[in-house]
């Protein structure tokens, strides 16, 4: 049986892993901050511990599955994480808050089960993905330069689908897709594009205009 000094051992590991990961998500305002992960990763261990002290009580008195709570556990958090993605035309954010939530849930499951190594290594390996990895991929993706293509078209079926090859054409990376529908059966398109060296803005904005049904076309810095 875990002793009460293991309990309060456990809960507390639990506390600061998914308080460490909740710090980096609120610093970043994202919906599910510090509490959340916090919340997420006690509970997890409660959870298991919980799993323990049933195995120990019942053992020999029934057949019990040690691991049936801790799988439901991985399942339930979904209902979680789905609610931290936020679909906005056709740009999704949120997935890897998402992402950390489920992992976070994982480490305290860990944690419960007293396995301290794999869930202190879980934790480093997720903060060292979230904070300089995230600083990696905005100076991999940022040496060509990043712009804002705008357009206005009209609102027809197959239009997205045009758009997305002219930019494929020039090879151009692009990401953060969103649209948004006016009165007017005109709908605004906003891309977040990787400057091509290869083409100019000037010469992009020209082919664009030369797709059917654009009306307006527009890069920022």
């Amino acid at each position: 049986m875990v002793s009460n000094y293991e309990i309060l051992l456990r809960l507390a590991l639990a506390c600061f892993l998914g308080g460490l990961i909740g710090m980096e998500r609120e610093r970043n305002r994202h919906p599910a901050g510090l509490r959340t992960h916090i919340l997420v990763c006690i509970g997890a261990a409660l959870v298991m511990l919980s799993n323990i002290f049933i195995f120990e009580k019942y053992k020999g008195a029934a057949n019990i599955d040690p691991a049936r709570l801790g799988a439901q556990v991985i399942s339930g958090i979904g209902f979680l994480g789905a609610g931290t993605i936020i679909k906005e035309g056709l740009s999704i954010r949120g997935l890897t808050t998402a992402a950390s939530l489920w992992a976070v849930a994982g480490m305290g499951i860990a944690v419960g089960l007293g396995f301290y190594t794999g869930a202190i290594l879980a934790t480093s390996f997720v903060f060292i993905i979230l904070t300089i990895f995230n600083k990696f991929e905005h100076l991999y993706y940022g040496k060509s330069g990043k712009a804002l293509l705008i357009l206005k078209s009209v609102n027809v079926d197959g239009q997205i689908s045009l758009i997305s090859g002219k930019l494929n054409e020039f090879e151009m990376h692009y990401r953060n897709f969103s649209v948004e529908l006016t009165e007017d059966n005109l709908m605004t398109i906003s891309v977040k594009i990787t400057e091509n060296k290869n083409i100019s803005n000037v010469k992009l904005i020209e082919e664009f205009y030369k797709v059917n049904g654009i009306k307006y076309v527009q890069i920022c810095d």
